[in-house]
């Protein structure tokens, strides 16, 4: 298909959209041809995702046109806008968990006896193998969707998109949870989808898959459009920085520090089920990092130290003394603090301001003897901290859940760091969130190893665990398969060892 010659399919002019007096968008222009795949990209707070939600029809502009097959259009709600044949799969499955995989492809569509009110449920199942087989695959149409995989549940999203004979695409980081083989294999469909006419908007933080998958790519800065050029007319440098408005640097700045005495050490710690006979040990002023496919239990291992399960064997050693937490609390008594993986479900209450969440982990600092919090001593401590991490919002009163990804993962940052912990478990740090907050993170990172700050970082991003740790440690499948040191580390002999099911034995 000559996607150049082809008129657009989708074309937005001069998108304007505020929330609360906080710009969003600011004049954006976007267009989008038949049969391509056109990636958005832009740093956390870029306007990215508001872009997405008004094309779907969740949010509606301030000002500005819509077009479709050179039609204005108003999308006046999330309906409207499948009717013109668009359909977005989020980054965070929408899927009714406790219904078969054919209830949600045809969920809101169901094929309706002729005369009367009933479902037509074996039919129903029958015509779902159908959107299923046209993406490759075979799975069972009864089947729950609670059991399925994230990448499962993906096909089944875009399945759904194809029975409702989408036109438009729109993929908001599809690829965040998945393994490489799930990577490759979603691109494939991707490509497929393409060759069929389908045009694909592709938002994500991953610039090699941008390099990889798309076609076209359009870069957004601070709600405003920046560029918009064939992918085969860029470099990853200039999209870097045409996002940021600056040149990175360095994305790794791992800083020399001199590594003290032990912190933690772990012996033989088992969760039977989960994982069995873990060892390691974590210096002052170390990053260790802890290296795994999807289903290694790395975070398992994390949540046990922390407190958050008990551990059925083994002993775990802070500061020399033996402790076995019960719960988080006791665990941060003792200088740990946890940052999980999942800001929006176990990191923040999204529903309370960005302050209260930052102090929910101090509120004892704040409370006089009859337990009334000193609200302007609170205050003070959040807005250091927020202005330390250079938290985008705007003001402190602002509901988490209106902050940008990156601007959440600072808030769950400055939650912890509050504590003044002495070792930092890090699951996922900079798990989708653009190149500019990463570098922050990553140089925040090492402003708290030159403190003395011990941090033990779970990473699935093999060039983040290479480039930020002093030494590595890899599972599979709970059990530790390797270890290595600063310098002889590679992606090579790391996946080597996380796809090292046995350990040898």
């Amino acid at each position: 298909m000559n996607r150049e010659n082809a008129l657009p399919i989708l074309r937005l002019s001069n998108i304007h959209k505020s929330f609360g007096g906080v710009n969003a968008l600011i004049g954006v222009d976007f267009d989008l041809h038949p049969g391509e795949i056109h990636a958005l990209v832009g740093e956390n707070g870029a306007g990215k995702s508001t872009l997405m939600k008004i094309i779907a029809g969740v949010h509606q502009p301030d000002e500005g046109k819509i077009s479709v097959n050179d039609q204005t259009v108003v999308f006046s709600d999330p309906l409207v806008a499948q009717k013109y044949g668009i359909s977005a799969i989020y980054q965070e499955p929408t899927l009714y968990m406790d219904l078969d995989i054919a209830e949600n492809i045809y969920m809101g569509h169901h094929p309706v006896h002729e005369k009367y009110p009933v479902i037509r449920w074996k039919e129903m199942h029958e015509m779902a193998k159908v959107p299923l087989k046209g993406l490759g695959k075979e799975i069972g149409t009864y089947q729950k969707v609670r059991g399925l995989s994230i990448a499962q549940m993906q096909m089944v999203e875009m399945a759904k998109a194809l029975s409702l004979n989408a036109h438009i695409l729109v993929m908001d980081e599809p690829t965040s949870a998945l393994t490489q083989h799930e990577v490759d294999d979603l691109f494939r469909i991707m490509r497929q989808l393409r060759e069929k006419g389908v045009a694909i908007i592709f938002i994500s933080h991953r610039l090699e898959e941008v390099f990889e998958v798309a076609d076209r790519v359009t870069i957004l800065r601070d709600g405003k459009f920046v560029d918009s050029k064939p992918i085969s007319e860029l470099t990853n440098d200039e999209v870097i920085k045409k996002m940021v408005g600056r040149k990175i640097q360095t994305l790794f700045p791992k800083k020399n520090v001199k590594i003290g005495s032990e912190v933690l050490r772990v012996e033989n710690l088992t969760k039977i089920g989960l994982f069995k006979d873990i060892s390691f040990s974590l210096h002052s002023g170390e990053i260790l990092g802890l290296a795994g496919l999807v289903g290694a239990r790395r975070t398992d291992v994390a949540q046990t130290i922390f407190g958050i399960y008990s551990q059925d064997s083994g002993r775990i050693f802070v500061f020399g003394e033996e402790k076995r937490f019960e719960s988080p609390s006791e665990a941060m008594e003792e200088s740990l603090a946890y940052v999980p993986e999942d800001r929006q479900m176990h990191g923040l209450i999204l529903s309370m301001p960005i302050k209260d969440n930052i102090t929910l982990t101090n509120l004892k600092k704040f409370a006089g003897k009859v337990g009334l919090v000193n609200l302007k001593e609170e205050g003070s401590f959040a807005s250091s901290i927020a202005e330390r991490l250079e938290i985008k919002a705007s003001g402190l009163w602002q509901d988490s859940q209106q902050l940008s990804g990156g601007n959440q993962q600072k808030a769950v940052l400055a939650k912890w760091l509050g504590t003044n912990p002495k070792i930092l478990i890090l699951d996922e740090p900079t798990r989708g969130i653009d190149v500019g907050t990463k570098e922050a993170v990553h140089r925040l990172m090492g402003d708290l190893v030159k403190q003395g700050v011990a941090i033990l970082m779970i990473s699935s991003e093999l060039p983040e665990i290479i480039g930020m740790s002093d030494r590595i440690i890899v599972m599979c499948e709970g059990k530790l398969t390797g270890e290595f040191m600063r310098g002889e580390a590679t992606q090579e002999n790391i996946l080597k060892a996380a796809m090292r099911r046995n350990n040898g034995s």
